[in-house]
């Protein structure tokens, strides 16, 4: 636990720095996997899969390290990094260990990395700077990359090129079978955030107070638009617009095409830090953006015009990042409990409480949700 406090209080200085219940979703289109960080290319936190009317605990795989990797779910199987350097496949439907593969041998570990899977090969990264490819059946290395610090980002897929952002300051384009390098944009600070795809280009919000956009065919970057704010969070992008907090204790959403900031939100009395990345339910030409806070919220915020819709106090730090699924959101707090929200009222539906907090971000496939929390074990909850 004391682990995984010292590794968050690195990035604010860097930067400027067991209650089972019953809940009712909406079923959504029948989609059986979670492929990446926030789902797709543009990390909206929508889940494509339905849930079942009640949720419940299924089973529980002790990991034996902290967990603040999201996990992935492709083809039944879950894949998850764990703070003592490994990436482990997990059988959904029994939480059964598939396999372990070791990502480090020293005691760094995987940190917030989650990993991205695609045409059969994991990839995730480490915080001693290595990128790695996994074959997902076996479990064996594919190949890796050595960055030049620790990866806290997490791999974007898009066709034969992967992305993956490194504390050295770079986003890194590789071949995505290979590893061959292909090419790498630079910054002026960290790169925390995972980018978010639109159009080809890579968008992501940065430490050194700069939205960045590289385009992924061949590096270039093709905007570079300062916010005045360090960024930790990761976009999600809807009709051209990127929205996401920053440190600077708002949430932006900035007009990509027009190169500027559409709203910002500043709660007047509550001003803390957004660590949490936003889920975004779309409606006509407009929606709903939801995203944890610092300072024990979760709130909604409607995407047209920037002004709160409702927000939920936890007992802790919102740091994990809302999934959606229907009418419903799902999201962790470092109070140790697993919320389901509903979308529309902010009203709590239902809580589990693991006794333990939870950083990193539920995945939503297979009619279950799959996250782990800071005591090292992963849950998956459904029918």
């Amino acid at each position: 636990m004391a682990g995984v406090g010292w590794r968050r209080a690195l990035l604010i200085g860097a930067c400027g720095l067991l209650a089972i219940g019953k809940v009712h979703f909406v079923h959504a289109q029948t989609v059986t996997s979670w492929p990446q960080f926030r789902n797709s290319h543009t990390l909206t936190g929508v889940a494509g899969s339905s849930l079942p009317t009640t949720l419940r605990l299924q089973w529980t795989y002790e990991a034996g390290s902290a967990i603040e990797s999201s996990a992935a779910v492709v083809d039944g199987v879950a894949y998850v990094g764990t703070a003592g350097g490994a990436l482990v496949a997990i059988d959904a439907a029994s939480g059964k260990l598939k396999w372990s593969y070791r990502a480090t041998s020293d005691d760094l570990g995987i940190g917030e990395s989650s990993p991205a899977v695609a045409n059969g090969v994991v990839y995730i990264g480490d915080l001693a700077g290595v990128f790695h490819a996994v074959d997902a059946a076996t479990g064996k290395a594919r190949w890796t990359y050595k960055t030049g610090a620790e990866i806290k980002s997490s791999p974007v897929v898009a066709g034969n090129t992967v992305l993956i952002g490194s504390y050295d300051g770079h986003l890194y384009g590789l071949n995505a079978a290979t590893g061959a390098f292909l090419w790498k944009a630079g910054t002026d600070n960290y790169v925390h955030s995972t980018p978010a795809i639109w159009n080809g280009v890579a968008y992501f919000g940065g430490c050194d107070e700069v939205f960045h956009g590289v385009r992924i065919s061949d590096g270039t970057k093709v905007l570079a638009m300062a916010t005045q704010a360090y960024t930790a969070a990761s976009p999600a992008i809807a009709a051209g617009v990127a929205y996401y907090g920053t440190f600077a204790n708002e949430v932006v959403a900035v007009d990509i095409a027009a190169k500027r900031v559409k709203w910002r939100f500043l709660d007047p009395d509550r001003q803390f830090p957004f660590y949490s990345s936003a889920a975004l339910s779309v409606s006509g030409s407009g929606g709903t953006m939801v995203l944890g806070g610092r300072d024990k919220n979760v709130r909604a915020i409607d995407m047209a015009t920037g002004k709160q819709r409702w927000s939920f106090t936890t007992r802790a730090r919102v740091e994990s990042s809302p999934a959606i699924a229907g009418t419903r959101v799902i999201v962790g707090s470092s109070d140790g409990k697993l919320y389901v929200l509903d979308l529309g009222s902010g009203k709590k539906l239902w809580e589990f409480d693991a006794a333990a907090p939870f950083t990193a971000s539920p995945a939503v496939a297979g009619g279950r949700v799959i996250i782990g929390d800071g005591d090292g074990r992963l849950y998956a909850f459904g029918q």
